[in-house]
Formats: structure tokens, C-alpha cells, sequence
């Protein structure tokens, strides 16, 4: 089974709505860039019925290069990761 597309996503957001393909696109560019702003100032973002998105720390850490097997240090990086929200969970499961 193929995952959509985002054409797709958009094709059928708009076919089921009613509303122009360029509108619907317009609201996912929108909610991206509201994800990405309330997450950089507030350090999460919570998107009603699916889950929510947190920013969190990653340590400095050893690993290595496959090719060699030399030790690397990885630095430390900030990072955003997405927790499924209950509703979403027990719907698909």
C-alpha cells in the first residue's frame, strides 16, 4: 500500500470540503508555519486530534563511522519529536 502524496492529501482535503486546491494548500503552509513558530517559542505545539510536537535536548554523545569503526563525537543538537495523541492511538489500533 502507497502512502498520499501531499498533492493527493491536498486533492482530497479539497474534493471533501469543497474548497479550492490552492486554499487547502494555503492552510497546510499556514499550520507549518504555526507548528514551527509555537514550537520555537514555546517549545511545543499540540495539533487537536492527532498528537503533539515537542522540542527536546539531545547529549553529546560517542559513536562510530561504519565504514572505519573510528569513534566520532556527536555534538549535542536540539531536535523536535512528535508523540501520538490518545484519540489518534486508540482510533487506528
Amino acid at each position: 500500500m502507497a502512502r498520499m502524496t501531499q498533492t493527493e492529501i491536498i486533492s482530497s482535503l479539497a474534493e471533501s470540503t469543497g474548497a479550492k486546491k490552492s486554499d487547502v494548500k494555503a492552510l497546510f503552509d499556514a499550520l507549518a508555519a504555526l507548528a514551527t513558530s509555537e514550537v520555537k517559542k514555546n517549545g511545543e505545539f499540540t495539533l487537536p486530534g492527532f498528537g503533539k510536537l515537542k522540542k527536546t535536548a539531545r547529549k553529546a554523545r560517542e559513536g562510530r563511522n561504519p565504514a572505519t569503526g573510528a569513534v566520532i563525537k556527536i555534538p549535542a543538537k536540539t531536535t523536535v519529536k512528535f508523540t501520538i495523541g490518545k484519540a489518534m492511538k486508540d482510533a487506528v489500533a
